[in-house]
């Protein structure tokens, strides 16, 4: 009778290990709908809705830098914006302004391609990471230039100007993404599926596969029969 209770014991205990081992080995991706729900910006739908408007909210504003009137006035845009700065910063914008002037038109030109490429690139989720750094440094030189950082701070000013807002928003998106999970609505998952390393220039903080596989690996192999 006791032989009998303890095999059947250790059959148990067999059991209830494999059940175990086969949990382990299950993706992690399948763990939250067991927890507490995400919230939403750290979803993958949500993290991409706030990317995608803002994209949009940029390509509204990279089609306004197309129309002739743009081109026209760039340089007088960067003169006004010198206008009642301080005597400390009147180097830094005759410094700007002897550059653009004299290519205004390409200046110009350039402005409305390099905003166009990063509504692009948040609209279809192109490089990300990449996009959102370099659109940091991007929109803090419009904000230093063209809008005057956002002065001159005298009496009835009303704001600080939209390029430094823009910057702090990208900033945002990069933390965003950094505690969100890896999106599929991006063309960057299409071409890490294809080249795994795309990913040091797309995602922000994520674990790559490779490692999470390896790890799963040896949880399953720690409480495998064998080993105990």
């Amino acid at each position: 009778m006791q032989g009998s209770l303890g095999r059947e014991f250790m059959k148990a205990r067999q059991q209830e290990i494999e059940v175990r081992s086969k949990r382990a080995r299950l993706p992690r991706a399948s763990e939250p709908h067991r927890g507490p729900s995400r919230s939403f910006f750290r979803s993958r739908p949500g993290a991409s809705v706030v990317r995608i408007t803002f994209g949009v909210v940029w390509l509204i504003d990279a089609s306004l830098k197309w129309l002739p009137g743009f081109r026209s006035s760039f340089a007088e845009q960067i003169q006004q914006a010198a206008d009642g700065q301080p005597a400390w910063l009147h180097g830094w914008f005759t410094f700007w302004i002897g550059l653009l002037e004299p290519r205004a038109a390409l200046f110009a030109v350039l402005v409305a391609v390099i905003e166009t490429g990063i509504a692009l690139s948040l609209i279809l989720g192109f490089a990300r990471k990449t996009t959102y750094v370099l659109a940091i440094g991007f929109t803090v030189l419009i904000w230093a230039t063209a809008e005057g950082f956002g002065g001159p701070y005298v009496s009835g000013a009303s704001d600080i100007g939209t390029a430094v807002i823009y910057a702090v928003v990208f900033l945002a998106l990069l933390v965003i993404e950094a505690d969100a999970e890896p999106s599929r609505f991006t063309i960057d998952a299409r071409l890490e599926r294809r080249w795994p390393s795309w990913r040091r220039v797309a995602e922000v903080g994520s674990v790559p596969v490779d490692a999470s596989v390896h790890r799963f690996e040896r949880v399953a192999v720690t409480e495998s029969p064998e080993a105990s």
